[in-house]
């Protein structure tokens, strides 16, 4: 498979360490969406290891409640990476567009994502960045783990020790590990994340006031000073799966789906039927309009120096000279 099997349909994200489309594959006529990485900028940005290690770990991955990989392939310019194509959008474009999340649909979510962080952590990955920005919805509203970015793989008995994340979703360990104050950390930081993404869906806002620029230390007073505000409109059973997710201490926290499973709030859930996308979603986006911002598209034909659409003649010409 190359570059030549697909037609580029139109700019739709940016990744970590490049720009995603929707592209369709010209004999089957199926989606797909193609994340693709100019290598001279991997290079640069040091992110080539990064960008190898997320392809090797979705190779061996698959799953419903994942963006599960179909082709690889790279040429003079790029590196390219097919996955499943989620015209959902994601949590954080749905937060942006006002949308009200109902208790009932987080405990969905919640189900959904513990069931993928349970299969990940039997495969010994460890996502590392778990946030409304990298959970996609399906045109169903189910929900989709992406960006395998800062994954790394966890052999038993290993701790992670490197500070990966995003600040506002980084588990209290991860800090911990960066001041050397503990010895490393591991799948609990993903539950931690879940907690965070959780109360945010539920609040509009998150439980700690944690930035990019919010210093190491600043960010452990934080969590030995702040406690948390549960809404009175919540159920108490909501209140304490969120409080439980959100321990402190990753030994006393909510990190496995036999402990959610037995949590009086997701007890109503057959978790075998949301496993099969037997539970309809309350939420379920819009098929009327992309779910996703305009201005990537704009920006890859107006600002965007090499854009896709073009890269067939620009190789050809380039080639030609030589």
């Amino acid at each position: 498979v190359n570059f030549d099997h697909f037609q580029i349909l139109r700019a739709i994200g940016k990744g970590s360490f490049g720009k995603v489309c929707i592209v369709q594959k010209k004999d089957t006529k199926k989606m797909f969406a193609m994340k693709y990485m100019n290598k001279q900028m991997c290079v640069k940005k040091d992110a080539v290891t990064n960008v190898m290690r997320e392809v090797d770990i979705l190779k061996t991955l698959d799953h419903p409640f994942l963006v599960n990989l179909w082709f690889t392939f790279q040429d003079e310019e790029d590196m390219f990476v097919v996955v499943d194509l989620l015209l959902g959008g994601d949590l954080r474009y749905h937060m942006q567009q006002d949308v009200v999340y109902s208790e009932d649909q987080v405990k969905l979510y919640i189900c959904e994502i513990g069931l993928a962080l349970d299969y990940l952590q039997r495969n010994h990955i460890l996502h590392r960045d778990i946030k409304p920005d990298n959970i996609l919805l399906d045109e169903g509203g189910h929900v989709h783990i992406t960006d395998f970015n800062i994954a790394t793989v966890l052999n038993p008995g290993e701790l992670a020790t490197s500070m990966s994340g995003t600040k506002p979703y980084m588990a209290p360990e991860v800090f911990a590990c960066a001041l050397n104050e503990c010895l490393g950390y591991s799948y609990p930081v993903d539950w931690w994340s879940l907690g965070i993404t959780a109360y945010e869906l539920l609040k509009g806002r998150r439980p700690f006031d944690i930035h990019s620029s919010t210093l190491l230390q600043e960010v452990q007073i934080l969590f030995n000073t702040t406690k948390p505000h549960f809404s009175s409109s919540q159920s108490e059973n909501c209140r304490y799966l969120l409080k439980q997710l959100l321990e402190l201490d990753p030994d006393n926290r909510i990190s496995s789906l036999a402990q959610l499973k037995h949590h009086p709030f997701m007890e109503s859930l057959d978790f075998n039927k949301v496993l099969n996308k037997e539970v309809k979603p309350a939420f379920v986006p819009s098929k009327e309009h992309l779910n996703c911002d305009p201005t990537y598209e704009l920006e890859e034909m107006i600002i965007e120096t090499k854009p896709l659409h073009k890269k067939k003649k620009r190789l050809a010409k380039q080639n030609s000279r030589r």
